[in-house]
């Protein structure tokens, strides 16, 4: 009962960025189409672009603000359960969002929208370095074991969407495809399930 229930609310957080990426897929798809018409939007909207860019930098930094007030809240109340989930989160995030989207990156050489070009295996050049989103998959990573710590539909919805609008971002800015997105999320949701189950303490188990 617990599993489905966790799952269900997985499936509500991913719903705003699934909406997002199946309109964009569908009306520009992943390819040209999509960067062209990103490129041509900026150009015409620059404060949006300037929004976006704001949002893709600040929202990862503002989850590491987030978890070091629960570290600091877990260690003034003595409360084991918000300081193992920190503990978690910080492990569980290096070891997928840094280490494994980067030897990803590095494997797999996508050139990014605005870059053009083939792909590049084993490659260092930043500009091919498109597949996954790191962005994505550590906003993912983040969000998804708060919504689920919660159990509360707005809550899952609300953190969805936050990752939506970053994932969002990273496309419109045209530093990645949607594709890159999709797998972001994928990841970050492999990241933010393994922090829920591992920083899980007998009494909230």
């Amino acid at each position: 009962m617990r599993a489905r229930r966790s799952l269900s609310l997985w499936a509500l957080f991913s719903l705003p960025l699934a909406l997002v990426l199946a309109v964009v897929w569908l009306t520009l798809g992943d390819g040209s189409q999509a960067a062209e018409f990103f490129r041509a939007h900026r150009a015409a909207h620059p404060g949006l672009a300037t929004s976006f860019e704001l949002v893709s930098d600040i929202s990862n930094p503002a989850m590491y603000a987030v978890y070091a007030w629960l570290l600091i809240k877990g260690l003034r109340a003595r409360d084991k359960g918000l300081v193992r989930l920190v503990v978690v989160y910080v492990l569980v995030q290096a070891l997928i969002a840094f280490a494994a989207v980067r030897a990803l990156k590095i494997a797999l050489g996508r050139p990014r929208p605005d870059a053009g070009g083939l792909f590049e295996t084993m490659t260092l050049d930043p500009g091919k370095h498109s597949l996954p989103s790191g962005h994505a998959t550590e906003m993912t990573g983040a969000c998804l074991p708060l919504g689920l710590r919660s159990g509360r539909v707005l809550s899952c919805l609300g953190l969805g969407a936050a990752v939506a609008v970053l994932g969002f971002s990273r496309v419109y800015l045209g530093w990645h495809h949607p594709s890159d997105v999709f797998f972001g999320w994928l990841l970050g949701s492999v990241a933010g399930a393994a922090i829920h189950i591992f920083s899980r303490t007998r009494r909230n188990a």
